[in-house]
């Protein structure tokens, strides 16, 4: 089954209403879309969380793939990206996820090829019912929604969403200016929803050492499950410890630095941050064989939210619920819609390949927000237009 093309299309994938974090105001993502279609008309769909991707699938990587066997996913990756630890040491990121979201496309195309979800070809699942856990933060207003913008506010929210969807995992972003404001709502959620809910939370790496080291243990009374990210380095993460019996993720894919530092305890990752869907199966094996949790983050489209509700159907190493922003998504360009956790988990989709359909109407509608306003700017500080933040916050 040969390649005959591969188009990459960026879109803006707004928030219903934009959520305050680190840097700002956050009201959407702007990620690439991917098809690669083969000669016989079969098109599998990839994701890539960075528009930059656009442009290295486009102009790049779609010349060097066209033509080839869609099932030789390592030769892909032996034409379109060099040795591993070559393209690592430039820090040449967005090659990697490019690369990824074609790589996740061809998956997808053997699922579609065989009449086999993804799951399947992984190995089967171990379970059907992917956990997932439901955000919050102090939100703006968005159109027709009116944010939270006091502690109150934010555990009123998650109330609702344990009252109406059966939500008793929560993350959620605790980076504000002031800490004791980002403490107040955990401590109101907390109170309001008693000891069954499961509270993350994710600084963002806003705080310094010592302020993170104050509020250790206001957060482990409580009983906070997971820290993301509470100081802006890995060694000053490794200092927390001695202070902060909480355990600590991190976005830092590194897994030899973890094992040496003995932090953090928990990756947080994306199958294109990886360099693809294989990848990403070797990379959770090492987090096994090391004692070290892995789930996967959000902001992603149907597809890429898909690949994710795949890899955690195959991989039972993947035991705590992943981070979901879909309650927040207003739309999305895969016709299922946006995923819709029910007691705290999404059904992993039984379609051959990912399980979803690309709305062209909908693509198109993000396609053209993203050409008419550019990407998202997740810097969008609303106190200080055109500046950008400095960390520590506090």
């Amino acid at each position: 089954m040969k390649i005959r093309g591969i188009k990459a299309t960026p879109i803006n994938l707004r928030l219903e209403a934009p959520y305050a974090w680190v840097f700002g105001e956050l009201d959407g993502f702007s990620p690439v879309i991917v098809e690669v279609e083969t000669e016989e008309g079969l098109v599998g769909l990839g994701e890539a969380p960075t528009p930059a991707a656009a442009a290295i699938i486009n102009d790049v990587l779609a010349q060097r793939l066209v033509g080839r066997d869609a099932f030789d996913i390592a030769g892909a990756e032996h034409v379109c990206l060099p040795f591993w630890t070559g393209v690592q040491s430039i820090n040449d990121r967005t090659r990697i996820m490019a690369f990824g979201a074609i790589e996740m496309a061809l998956w997808d195309l053997r699922g579609k090829a065989w009449n086999q979800p993804l799951y399947q070809l992984l190995g089967g699942a171990v379970r059907k019912d992917i956990p997932f856990t439901d955000y919050f933060s102090l939100r703006g207003d968005g159109d027709g929604v009116k944010g939270e913008t006091t502690p109150e506010e934010v555990a009123d929210y998650c109330v609702e969403l344990h009252e109406t969807h059966g939500t008793t995992f929560f993350e959620g972003k605790f980076s504000t200016d002031d800490p004791k404001i980002s403490l107040r709502m955990v401590e109101l959620i907390r109170e309001q929803l008693g000891d069954d809910a499961m509270i993350r939370i994710d600084s963002n790496q806003a705080y310094s050492l010592s302020t993170a080291r104050r509020l250790a243990r206001p957060l482990e009374e409580l009983r906070v499950r997971n820290w993301e990210d509470p100081v802006a380095t890995i060694e000053e993460m490794r200092q927390l410890r001695k202070h902060c019996s909480i355990p600590f993720s991190t976005h830092n894919i590194d897994i030899a630095r973890a094992m040496d530092l003995k932090v953090p305890d928990a990756f947080v990752g994306n199958p294109t941050a990886h360099g693809g869907i294989g990848r990403m199966l070797r990379f959770v094996g090492a987090c096994e064989h090391a004692g070290i949790d892995f789930w996967c983050y959000s902001g992603d489209s149907g597809i890429g939210s898909a690949a994710y509700l795949h890899l955690c159907a195959a991989l039972g190493w993947i035991r705590e619920p992943n981070q979901s922003l879909f309650r927040m998504q207003p739309m999305d360009i895969t016709e299922e819609g946006p995923f819709c956790p029910r007691n705290n988990t999404v059904r992993v989709p039984e379609g051959p390949g990912l399980g979803v359909t690309l709305s062209r109407k909908n693509l198109a509608a993000c396609h053209r927000d993203f050409a008419e306003n550019g990407p998202c700017n997740k810097y969008h500080d609303p106190a200080k237009p055109g500046t950008y933040r400095r960390l520590p916050l506090n």
